[in-house]
C-alpha cells in the first residue's frame, strides 16, 4: 500500500504504543504523569486532525487543567475523546448535522459521565454522520473522515471520528456508540477491537417504549481486547448490572470446548464475498485450533429481518424530524436535513400499514436469537457484508434509493445483537486487497459478555494483528 495515504501519530514520546491500561500503569507507578501524557495526546492529535478530520470541538486547556489533578478509576487521566452525540458541558453538541446550532451543553450526559467516570479525560468531541444514521462519517457539517489506513477510504460509521483517531495512535480508547452497528462497523473498517455491551451493562439512551426494542448501546472503541475488558469491567464496579452474570477483571483462564456456529450469509441466503467469507473462516479454523468445535450453519433467521429493521430506521429519522431534534435543540431546523434522513422519512410515510406487522416480528426476534444459542455457544460472521467502502459510497451527495440498497449490502450482520440486546464484538482479522483492515464478529447470547472476552482475548494472544504504526 501507499505509504503516503496511511496517517499515523505514533512518536517517540510518554504514549508509544502502549494501550489505555498500559499507559494507565505507568501512571500509577510513578513512571508517568497526566500532564505529559495529556500534552503528547493533544500533540498528536493536532500532527494528524488536518488530515483525518475526526475532531468536531477541542477542550484541550480544560483537559491540560484537569491533568494537574487526581483522577479516580482504572485509568487514571488517560486521554479520550467523546463522540458528537453526547453532551459534553462546556463543549457544543451537533451530532453531526447542519440542523443544529451547536451550542455549548449545560451538561454532561449520563453515558459520557460514565464513560468519564472509569478515569479518562476528554481531550474534545469527535464526528459523527448526521445523527448517527448511517455506516459511514461524513456529513454536510463536517465533511469527511477519513480512514488512517488509507485517507482516500471511510472509517466507517457512525463511530468513526472516535475509530480514526484511536486507529492513528492519538488516544488509546474513544466513546462510541451503537444502534445498528455503530461501534463494531467502525472498528472493522479501522482495525480495532469494537463490542457492544449486552443491553443494560451500560445505562444508555431511551428510546420510546412502543418501539419494539431500544437498538442504542454506548461503548468504546481500543486497539486490544483487554482495554475494552477493562473498561467493561470498570462500567460494572461504578454501576453493577445486576441482572447479568458479572464480567469481573481480565482473567487468563482459557475457555475451552465451545461450539462455534460459522454463518457468511445474510438472513435472505445471499452469501458474502469470497475474501470477507475467508476471513471468517481462517478465525474459525483458530478457534479449532484452540481446541473449539465449529460448525457451519445456514443463517437460521427470518428472511424478511432486515427489511424490518430498515423500517425501524426510518421510523427513528421520522421521530427526529417530528419531536426528537426538537429535544436536542429548541432550534432544530428540519429544513436542513441531508438526503438521507429525508428519504427515511419519506419511506416511513409510504411505509406506515407495513410498520405495526414489522415492529411484531422485530419483538419476537429477541426469542428465535435466544433460541439459537441453546445449541452453540458462540455465532461467528463477518463484522461487515463488503470490504471498507471508499469515501462518497455513503456521503451525504448519494440519493437515498441507492444509500438503501448498498447499506442493505453494507451491514447484514450488526443488527441482530442490537435488537436481541445480547452482546457483540469485532476483533481485527485480516486485510483486503487495498489493504485495508477486515473484521470478525462474534456475539453470544444476552449477558455471556465474558464469555465473549474470554475467547477474544484468547484468540488475540494467538494472532498476529499489525497496527498502524
Amino acid at each position: 500500500m501507499d505509504s503516503k495515504t496511511m496517517v499515523s501519530a505514533y512518536k517517540e514520546d510518554s504514549l508509544g504504543q502502549d494501550d489505555a491500561l498500559g499507559i494507565a500503569e505507568k501512571i500509577k507507578s510513578g513512571i508517568l504523569d497526566v500532564k505529559t501524557v495529556t500534552e503528547d495526546s493533544i500533540a498528536r492529535a493536532k500532527s494528524v486532525n488536518q488530515d483525518l478530520n475526526a475532531i468536531v470541538a477541542e477542550d484541550f486547556d480544560s483537559a491540560l487543567n484537569r491533568s494537574q489533578g487526581t483522577f479516580s478509576g482504572m485509568f487514571n487521566g488517560v486521554p479520550t475523546f467523546i463522540k458528537d452525540t453526547d453532551e459534553v458541558q462546556g463543549l457544543p453538541l451537533f451530532l453531526g448535522s447542519s440542523t443544529l446550532p451547536g451550542e455549548k451543553s449545560t451538561k454532561t450526559s449520563r453515558a459520557a459521565q460514565q464513560i468519564l467516570d472509569t478515569g479518562l479525560n476528554c481531550l474534545g468531541t469527535t464526528t459523527t454522520p448526521e445523527f448517527g444514521l448511517t455506516g459511514t462519517t461524513e456529513s454536510n457539517r463536517f465533511g469527511s473522515t477519513c480512514n488512517p489506513w488509507n485517507t482516500a477510504y471511510s472509517t466507517g460509521g457512525s463511530s468513526g471520528g472516535s475509530s480514526a483517531l484511536v486507529a492513528a495512535g492519538v488516544i488509546p480508547i474513544a466513546h462510541a456508540n451503537d444502534g445498528a452497528g455503530s461501534i463494531r462497523i467502525p472498528a472493522s473498517c479501522c482495525g480495532l477491537v469494537g463490542m457492544k455491551a449486552s443491553r443494560g451493562r451500560i445505562k444508555d439512551k431511551e428510546v420510546p417504549g412502543y418501539l419494539p426494542a431500544n437498538i442504542l448501546h454506548d461503548g468504546v472503541v481500543t486497539r486490544t481486547v483487554r482495554d475494552t475488558w477493562a473498561f467493561h469491567s470498570a462500567i460494572e464496579k461504578n454501576i453493577p448490572a445486576t441482572e447479568f452474570p458479572p464480567i469481573g477483571g481480565i482473567a487468563e483462564k482459557k475457555p475451552n470446548s465451545l461450539l462455534i456456529a460459522v454463518l457468511t450469509e445474510d438472513c435472505t441466503g445471499r452469501q458474502s464475498p469470497d475474501i470477507l467469507v475467508k476471513a471468517a473462516h481462517e478465525v474459525a479454523n483458530k478457534c479449532q485450533s484452540l481446541g473449539h468445535n465449529i460448525e457451519i450453519i445456514s443463517n437460521p433467521f427470518y428472511s424478511r429481518f432486515d427489511l424490518d429493521f430498515w423500517l425501524l430506521w426510518s421510523h427513528l429519522a421520522f421521530y427526529i424530524r417530528y419531536g426528537g431534534g426538537k429535544e436536542f435543540n429548541p432550534n432544530f431546523d428540519h429544513n436542513k436535513l441531508e438526503q438521507w434522513p429525508k428519504y427515511l422519512v419519506k419511506k416511513h410515510w409510504k411505509s406506515l400499514h407495513k410498520i405495526p406487522f414489522a415492529f411484531r416480528r422485530l419483538r419476537q426476534f429477541a426469542s428465535d436469537y435466544e433460541k439459537l444459542f441453546e445449541k452453540y455457544d458462540i455465532l461467528l460472521t463477518p463484522t461487515l457484508g463488503t470490504t471498507t467502502p471508499p469515501l462518497g459510497k455513503f456521503g451525504p451527495e448519494v440519493d437515498g434509493e441507492t444509500h438503501w440498497e448498498r447499506i442493505i449490502e453494507f451491514l447484514p450482520y450488526t443488527k441482530y445483537q442490537n435488537i436481541s440486546g445480547a452482546p457483540a464484538i469485532t476483533l481485527p482479522c485480516a486485510t483486503d486487497e487495498e489493504g485495508l483492515p477486515i473484521g470478525v464478529q462474534l456475539s453470544s447470547r444476552l449477558g455471556e459478555d465474558r464469555l465473549l472476552l474470554s475467547l477474544s482475548l484468547q484468540i488475540e494472544q494467538a494472532s498476529t494483528w499489525n497496527k498502524i504504526s
